[in-house]
């Protein structure tokens, strides 16, 4: 659907209204949610065909009508029926060199482009009505329960491995599964989830780190779909009570993807979770993931020691490993020995041993550190310490003339100290041995193609000086670069996206960090010693200018980056 602006721009370009009529229909949608074109539709006042032919003329596009139109199944299955359904798009005749393809958005440039490389036929655009792609839908959704039938008409109960793997290599079945990655590739997607309920498959993908559900399936692909990923992921087939992990590979659009398999048994029989992991990715670059220039020297001195701990901490799915990654790219150089022990490897670097955890036969972190504490490396990577057995290990090899990165699961850098004493690791070895620690969280940036000012609601306002002293704000807004006349989040200007094509009218697109750098020096050394409390360590820190994670985002929220809402929801007390 366009947008407002772009409607009302063709209304009046094509002259389809009088302008007072136009005006009148902009009070009635403002405030309500709706959008012009549904409203004008809805309303009888034009029809969805005389639009669309509008809209045609306006992008200077050939219309067609796909309503009576008959469209071969293997014309629709070029592309995929989640991105059909989600974009508004459908192919309907092709050739050796070329697709026709209707549309009810001729803007949308980058599906158009997705199409030409991953199906090599050059695109020609047609625009078409809603009506018109849902009623090729329609024949794609019939043609697909007509096959499904086939494969439901035997009985998948009690199936055995032979049975269900007939059933997984079922051509509907590979189609479906085909399009959900197709789709999770296209839109971005960092997660898979497949999900039974009680009449229907939930398939929902993570975007910015918010799950969307992207359609539903009907229950009898159920035992197709769950075999058919645990044949690629070379898992047993007839296993349906206990959870199993694997993995494997696929490539589209030239880009080679590993795919993490997850599979659990639920209520309504078996969860599918699977994280997308591009193998060509290179490591981001410290100012990429949202280090400040202060904290990018104070990180860099620290990871430039022979030895000691450089601890990452922060929930699960808070980017951690793509830190790790990024700072074990800046130390990989011909003549430093990186060995790395993880659960599980997400992503190869060229010139660095990893090895991952198998717990069924006894090779644990703390097991893998001393076989590599044999090996003597100069960088140890310990995927995560979850056990007072693995903390002690990873110190004394820091303690021995290593350098050791690590992450660890707490809320904030200050509460780590206290942590790893509670593990049962010694404070000596805790204070003498950690050099920093980087407490981080994820959070959705500004879409920059809409953005726009706005000033803070008296309930933003409140719930920040709540948590923020006044004197800080200044600080804070002379961090960022900007001006605070007085002192107060109410005289301050922010950012926020109004939604536009290219964020998916979210407003927001991709994803940076916010971080709490602590450095440990004498005065943090005397704390750990004394067993000071997680509060205790954290007044002190601030004292000696650490930045918050709180305030870590307002800055970023102030130079425009991300928004106070996404802030607060990440940073919490």
């Amino acid at each position: 659907m366009l947008s407002n602006e772009k409607i009302k721009s063709i209304i009046t370009a094509q002259k389809l209204l009088p302008e007072a009529q136009l005006a009148d229909v902009e009070t009635h949608v403002a405030g309500h949610g709706i959008s012009i074109e549904s409203y004008l539709i809805n309303n009888n006042i034009l029809t969805e065909e005389k639009l669309y032919q509008a809209i045609a003329q306006q992008f200077e596009r050939p219309f067609v009508d796909l309503k009576d139109k008959q469209v071969p199944k293997d014309v629709l299955d070029i592309i995929p029926s989640p991105l059909a359904v989600s974009h508004g798009i459908v192919a309907f005749e092709k050739s050796d060199k070329e697709v026709k393809l209707a549309t009810t958005d001729p803007l949308d440039l980058q599906t158009f482009e997705f199409l030409r490389r991953t199906t090599e036929l050059e695109p020609i655009i047609y625009v078409t009505t809603p009506a018109s792609i849902a009623a090729a839908q329609r024949n794609y959704h019939e043609s697909l329960q007509s096959e499904l039938k086939i494969i439901t008409d035997e009985t998948t109960d009690g199936a055995d491995s032979s049975q269900l793997k007939k059933i997984a290599e079922d051509l509907p079945i590979i189609n479906i599964v085909n399009s959900i990655l197709d789709h999770a590739v296209y839109e971005g997607a960092s997660d898979i989830h497949i999900e039974p309920v009680e009449k229907e498959i939930i398939v929902r993908f993570r975007i910015d780190g918010l799950l969307r559900q992207v359609m539903t399936l009907p229950k009898a692909v159920q035992a197709g779909m769950v075999a058919r990923v645990k044949i690629l992921a070379n898992l047993k087939l007839d296993e349906h009570m206990l959870p199993q992990d694997g993995r494997f590979k696929i490539s589209v659009q030239n880009e080679k993807l590993s795919l993490r398999v997850s599979i659990m048994p639920v209520y309504d029989g078996e969860k599918i979770v699977m994280r997308l992991l591009p193998e060509s990715t290179k490591p981001l670059t410290l100012e990429q993931l949202g280090f400040g220039a202060a904290e990018q020297k104070m990180l860099m001195d620290n990871v430039s020691k022979p030895h000691g701990m450089v601890l990452v901490t922060g929930p699960t799915g808070s980017g951690k490993s793509t830190t790790l990654y990024s700072l074990l790219h800046l130390l990989n150089k011909p003549d430093v020995n990186i060995s790395t022990i993880e659960d599980p490897i997400e992503y190869h670097l060229t010139g660095i041993n990893q090895s991952q955890v198998n717990p069924r036969i006894g090779y644990t972190f703390a097991s893998g550190l001393r076989a590599f504490l044999r090996q003597d490396p100069d960088v140890i990577m310990v995927g995560e310490i979850r056990d007072q057995e693995t903390a002690e290990t990873a110190m004394h090899a820091a303690m021995t003339g290593h350098l050791v990165l690590a992450t660890l699961h707490t809320n904030d850098a200050p509460t780590t100290l206290p942590r790893l004493i509670d593990m049962g690791v010694p404070p000596f070895l805790v204070a003498f041995t950690t050099n920093i620690i980087i407490a981080q969280r994820l959070v959705r940036k500004i879409c920059q193609f809409c953005k726009q000012p706005y000033q803070l609601s008296a309930e933003q306002v409140s719930q920040l000086e709540h948590r923020i002293q006044s004197t800080r704000v200044v600080q804070l807004a002379e961090h960022a670069g900007v001006a605070s006349p007085n002192g107060g989040f109410n005289t301050l200007t922010f950012v926020q996206g109004k939604g536009c094509d290219k964020c998916r009218n979210e407003g927001y697109k991709g994803r940076i960090g916010i971080y709490e750098l602590l450095e440990i020096d004498k005065e943090m050394i005397d704390l750990i010693n004394k067993k000071a409390n997680a509060e205790d360590i954290r007044v002190a820190a601030v004292k000696r200018g650490m930045i918050t994670l709180l305030e870590d985002g307002i800055i970023k929220a102030l130079q425009g980056v991300t928004s106070i809402e996404e802030i607060l929801s990440a940073a919490k007390d």
